[in-house]
């Protein structure tokens, strides 16, 4: 007689759930199998499949003393605001400190669909000023440099900058397509301003900044062609060299991509995130953030369906002076030019790449599945809180979920603030004045704040 077990799971079988957490009730036995009904055998390879997936995550000790937890207070009531001139598609958000004829103060951007860029207070939230035709497509980035100027990048691939109230300062269309991320080096003596294009081409910028404060940026002074589109990057410090690199991710590949800044970039390495998977492509890395606590740690958010995963992992940086060898090269160069020494033996290759993936799997401190459901056509987005204590991150669901970093346990969602069912676009994290911010825009049009505490709607 064949025994179906008659759980059921969202419409699906659950037996490998309750399975998982020690769920031993007795189940009904039916002494007919109807077609369709769930068999022993496939009960038994979802139950192995589900373990299989479960083997992958790595998640943190979890020690409620050791002050490491996610921190409280934390942002978790939401605050609308309702004075944007227009309602659009959010597609952007940013907060930057910028100086304004009134003084300094922090100013949260937001970009959005109808081809804006909205700029409010930043502490109460009020509308300084909606610039409408800024750019001749939608922006999907804004940053500010040295405090003065705005750099948006548009769809159409176009570069602009421009000061605070929206008058152009100069334009660069060196993309053919969609810019999708800029990042800036804002430092004194070498500033830098990275921008990434759908064309697969990674534009560095080295601008000049004269004695009076005037800014131009010129054309690029280095470019990185990927055979693939770049997803995401970030502008980290070589600690011995004291150099700038640039870390780069691209779509269907799970590396992290290390690379000089130098007129002439080199690849200096890459580091897995999929170690010991033999899938040809695990997963893109699709959003990269640095811990505001330890530079030497990131947050990536990868592009897994249904749900995102979440890792936070260590730098693992090549030498400065190492010279990429091709994935061909099968000859050990000495440091004093030698011939080339007798080709590697199978075995030992495999003990060195063996080696290799065991300090690259040891550098993920976390990986986690953080149940924010998203599709092939997600963008997904993450944001540390800014004691580090954990990682907000986006969803389809029109919720926020914040991740616990020490352990990577899902601690909280967020919801009440989007739609339910909407797509949460942009993120962003961190303190303005003495409070803690989170700020989120969606595709349900609207622009949220969360805060500690009760607040009303702007």
């Amino acid at each position: 007689m064949a025994a179906v077990f008659q759980y059921r799971w969202g419409g699906k079988h659950c037996a490998a759930f309750a399975w998982d957490h020690g769920e031993h009730m007795g189940l009904d036995v039916e002494g007919t199998v109807s077609k369709g009904d769930l068999t022993i055998e496939q009960l038994l390879e979802e139950k192995k499949t589900f373990d299989l997936s479960r083997n992958f995550e790595k998640l943190g000790v979890e020690e409620d003393d050791d002050g490491k937890g996610w921190l409280k207070p934390a942002p978790e009531n939401a605050e609308r605001v309702s004075s944007l001139p227009s309602s659009s598609n959010i597609l952007s958000v940013a907060v930057h400190t910028v100086q304004f004829p009134d003084g300094a103060m922090p100013a949260l951007f937001a970009t959005s669909a109808d081809r804006r860029l909205h700029v409010l207070d930043a502490s109460t939230i009020a509308l300084r000023a909606s610039l409408a035709g800024l750019q001749d497509s939608p922006m999907l980035s804004c940053v500010v440099f040295r405090q003065k100027y705005l750099l948006t990048a548009a769809m159409s691939g176009q570069l602009l900058v421009s000061n605070v109230d929206g008058s152009t300062v100069e334009s660069r269309r060196d993309h053919s397509k969609y810019i999708v991320r800029v990042a800036v080096r804002d430092d004194a003596s070498e500033p830098l301003i990275a921008t990434a294009g759908w064309d697969g081409k990674i534009m560095i910028y080295r601008p000049s900044v004269t004695s009076s404060g005037e800014m131009s940026l010129a054309d690029p002074k280095a470019t990185i062609t990927l055979p693939t589109k770049p997803e995401a990057m970030i502008f980290v410090e070589h600690a011995e060299a004291q150099q700038p690199l640039l870390i780069v991710t691209r779509t269907d590949s799970s590396f992290l991509y290390y690379y000089t800044t130098e007129s002439e970039p080199r690849l200096l390495g890459r580091q897995n995130l999929a170690p010991h998977s033999n899938a040809w492509v695990a997963f893109t890395p699709s959003a990269m953030a640095v811990s505001p606590r330890d530079p030497t740690l990131v947050a990536v958010g990868t592009s897994t369906v249904p749900h995102m995963k979440l890792l936070l992992v260590r730098l693992l940086v090549p030498s400065y002076e190492q010279q990429t060898q091709p994935t061909t090269q099968r000859y050990h160069i000495s440091a004093h030019n030698d011939p080339p020494t007798a080709p590697e033996t199978q075995s030992s290759q495999a003990r060195r790449e063996l080696a290799l993936a065991d300090r690259e799997s040891v550098a993920i401190q976390i990986h986690c599945t953080t149940m924010a459901p998203q599709t092939a056509y997600s963008t997904p987005a993450v944001a540390w809180r800014p004691d580090g204590s954990g990682v907000w991150v986006n969803g389809d669901d029109g919720a926020v979920r914040g991740v616990e970093a020490s352990s990577g346990k899902v601690v909280c969602t967020l919801q009440g603030g989007h739609e339910a069912g909407s797509k949460v676009r942009c993120l962003w994290a961190g303190r303005v004045g003495d409070g803690e911010v989170l700020v989120s825009g969606g595709f349900d049009q609207r622009l949220i704040v969360w805060r500690a505490g009760v607040v009303g709607v702007a």
